[in-house]
């Protein structure tokens, strides 16, 4: 497959990612359980998207010089269009978790480990996604046209179900966790087995863990197919995906308690969607530039937070 992937760019991103892990971790062992607060969980989501933009920055001054300009110009937008689009759909992400997590009833200090541990699997599933969707693009470039329509479905889909209530009640998922195991009727710290009267059991905290990684992979076979609608290079679609799901634990939190105020969030995702998924479609008669495709995208995300920080929920008027 054609990626400006080489060894020591795959190599420098897979030493990174595996570095930024395992600091997370020890970092999580060391303060322990605890109740994430908005200085915090601003201050880490700083973090990651100044990683991401330094991320880009050394893609383009690598490219620049292997390359030439024209090609790490191209390459470095390509990378911020997915990772702004895979930034915008996570947030659609925070407010499924939000539902999962009140479902379970799931206390607060224990929902950073939750989400880290989500977050690795996720970026395991993913990968695997997004090689295989690469090997098919490759092997059956119409593909692209199958990934098009998905994503015009989605969105409309998206669009028409915006302030329908969710229930995890038939959760195909959690109705076979339930089946195959016993589950405690409580949690029991940070464990995710435990034992009553002698049993041994699986805690909700077990079933919170997998649902937030199927409920990735859900939201994965909308958003890897709209990276690929921007460039096919495995490589700027992997490290666009995989930096914006290291910052949605922190984002989860930045934006819990303020999910309200962005009630008109998913109107401008699905509208996203559909032009992602439209310029799939058209590719073949029209040509959108990159950074024409980054310009569109800002400008429905602003547009969107803008109206809703404006307008409230019409339950709240």
């Amino acid at each position: 497959m054609i990626t400006i992937g080489t060894p020591w760019l795959w190599t420098g991103f897979a030493v990174f990612v595996v570095a930024a892990l395992v600091v997370d971790f020890v970092v999580l062992k060391k303060e322990g359980a605890h109740r994430v607060g908005i200085r915090e969980a601003a201050v880490w989501s700083a973090v990651w998207v100044v990683l991401s933009l330094a991320f880009a920055a050394v893609l383009w001054w690598w490219l620049a010089r292997t390359v030439g300009r024209e090609a790490a110009d191209a390459r470095t937008i390509e990378f911020l269009t997915g990772y702004l689009i895979e930034k915008a759909l996570a947030i659609d992400n925070v407010f499924v978790f939000l539902t999962i997590f009140a479902y379970f009833s799931l206390p607060s200090e224990f929902r950073k480990r939750a989400l880290m541990i989500g977050i690795v699997a996720a970026i395991v599933l993913r990968a695997a996604m997004i090689f295989g969707g690469a090997i098919l693009i490759e092997r059956f470039d119409w593909i692209l046209y199958v990934f098009g329509a998905l994503l015009v479905l989605t969105g409309i889909k998206m669009w028409r179900s915006v302030g329908q209530a969710s229930s995890l009640d038939d959760n195909a998922a959690l109705k076979l966790m339930r089946r195959v195991t016993k589950v405690s009727p409580g949690h029991d710290g940070e464990r995710f087995f435990t034992s009553r009267g002698g049993v041994r059991m699986v805690t909700p905290l077990l079933l919170v863990v997998v649902l937030i990684g199927v409920t990735d992979v859900v939201f994965a076979v909308d958003s890897i197919p709209a990276i690929f609608a921007i460039t096919t290079d495995p490589f700027v679609v992997l490290t666009s995906n995989v930096f914006a799901v290291l910052g949605l634990r922190a984002m989860f939190f930045l934006l819990a308690d303020m999910a309200d105020r962005f009630h008109l969030l998913p109107y401008g995702l699905a509208v996203i969607l559909v032009f992602v998924g439209a310029k799939m479609l058209t590719a073949g008669v029209f040509h959108i530039a990159p950074l024409m495709s980054l310009a569109v995208i800002l400008a429905i995300l602003a547009t969107t937070i803008f109206v809703s920080m404006r307008l409230r929920p019409a339950a709240a008027s």
